[in-house]
């Protein structure tokens, strides 16, 4: 059974930074997993973190533009088809961690097929591996027009001031109806120590359900690309255990 984690948040909140510390986290604790990181922000910036230009996407294959590595398999159905050609376009990390992104995708109203058959071989192909870990582009709501997966953890990260911790408020609301009564909650990034109190009490104010906090990591302005980060990832393992998700070696 696949775990589905989606990191959601407005851009500048630290989205790729957690999914990259979340996914070391995972490597240490489960290296024999699996794991697909599926790029769904329009920046597309989780690629490029990892020093790979990706210029393959799920649009791509949806728009016709798609360039492919190898001839395409005659005698195909359509469906088979789109399930090859998203073969086509993971990049591989390791030999158990596979990225894929998105970018621009089509609206759940379409009745086009494509539309639901891009969601179905996502589907069966997101089912292959242990774990998933979404960067989202706001909130679930893009991400299901895309694919409609369980999705077992929410995680709203939000910077540290009133303006992102209402706006926090927001994506949750819009993304409770998508995370189906799974784990939904916020964890605050880029925090300092002195703030802490009076963050918690705004929390309350908005009654938010609070995962934990990220503090400052005054480094990642010089690592503005490769977006890594010791304090993030230190982090991420001490909130690991808060999370919805397995925590031994069996996946149930």
């Amino acid at each position: 059974m696949t775990v589905s984690i989606a990191i959601t948040g407005k851009s500048g909140s630290g989205k790729t930074t957690v999914v990259k510390a979340l996914w070391r986290v995972l490597r240490q604790k489960h290296p024999d997993k699996t794991i697909l990181l599926f790029d769904n922000d329009l920046t597309a910036e989780l690629g490029h973190s990892f020093g790979k230009d990706i210029r393959q996407t799920i649009y791509g294959i949806r728009s016709g533009k798609h360039e492919y590595k190898t001839g395409i398999p005659e005698d195909m159905t359509k469906q088979e088809y789109i399930e090859w050609a998203l073969e086509d376009i993971l990049e591989p990390l390791d030999d158990n961690t596979d990225i894929i992104v998105s970018w621009l995708i089509g609206s759940k109203d379409c009745r086009c097929p494509i539309t639901k058959q891009i969601n179905d071989a996502l589907v069966k192909l997101i089912a292959r591996y242990d774990y998933v870990i979404f960067d989202c582009e706001f909130d679930l709501k893009y991400l299901h027009q895309l694919v409609d997966i369980p999705i077992n953890v929410t995680l709203v990260i939000a910077r540290p001031n009133e303006a992102s911790i209402h706006l926090a408020k927001r994506i949750e609301e819009y993304s409770a109806k998508y995370a189906a009564g799974e784990q939904l909650g916020v964890i605050l990034n880029k925090v300092n120590k002195q703030e802490i109190e009076p963050l918690l009490q705004l929390l309350q104010k908005y009654d938010l359900t609070t995962l934990g906090t990220i503090p400052k990591d005054d480094t990642l302005k010089e690592n503005r690309v490769s977006k890594e980060s010791k304090i993030v990832e230190k982090a991420m393992d001490e909130l690991y255990y808060r999370l919805n998700i397995p925590q031994s070696e069996g996946i149930q």
